[in-house]
């Protein structure tokens, strides 16, 4: 699409400078969309990584618990658990991901994972209680790359629409529109040499009829 401007020199010049920094930008962000996916292809091999270890993980302390849980009274193991020896916190900062500002958790526990007498609970339920305990840094760890990954696939469609309308709108407009104007100042020339040329052969005839 052409753009509605007057066709002479000074919007030439200016078109063409437009041009070059469109030029330039659309390199720049075509680059930076590319280490975005590098990142984002990167971080979703680590999370994948994550996922699977942590569910692998969990469905073994999960079968290891209740296989020991089967070995009490249900209200007896309700009483024991049922009132925590730990309380957990997060505590968030952030750092830089090219230009994106990404969020870093850390766990923050106090206290201890168990409350209850160990005197009235099988040893295996502790075992469970403690390897669950060991967990909660990974599940932090998995909610930081997802949040990680969530504003990345943002960014990179953000970069990606911006690649987009330089590369199919403002550049070829510009190009366009730079052709269009070259062509109607040459029409303007050929046109003012042309009459140029007319005015010349004119005052020759008329030198050659006053001699």
């Amino acid at each position: 699409m052409r753009l509605n401007v007057n066709p002479n020199r000074m919007q030439l010049l200016k078109l063409r400078r437009r041009l070059s920094i469109a030029r330039r930008g659309h390199k720049l962000l075509k680059d930076k969309q590319d280490q975005l996916m590098r990142n984002f292809i990167a971080l979703i091999e680590k999370l994948k990584g994550t996922r699977t270890e942590l569910e692998s993980e969990f469905l073994e302390i999960l079968r290891a618990f209740t296989l020991a849980s089967s070995s009490i009274p249900v209200c007896e193991l309700k009483g024991a658990l049922g009132l925590p020896g730990m309380s957990l916190g997060l505590r968030v900062s952030t750092s830089r991901l090219m230009n994106l500002r990404v969020p870093h958790f850390q766990l923050v526990e106090e206290g201890e994972p168990i409350s209850y007498s160990y005197y009235s609970i099988p040893p295996t339920i502790d075992t469970a209680v403690i390897r669950m305990r060991r967990l909660f840094p990974k599940l932090v760890e998995l909610a930081e790359l997802e949040k990680r990954l969530t504003l990345l696939a943002d960014e990179i469609d953000r970069t990606r629409r911006r690649v987009n309308a330089l590369e199919y709108l403002l550049i070829p407009s510009l190009e366009e529109t730079i052709k269009y104007i070259k062509m109607k100042l040459e029409e303007a020339e050929r046109s003012n040499l042309t009459r140029l040329m007319r005015v010349k052969e004119i005052i020759e005839k008329k030198r050659e009829t006053e001699q």
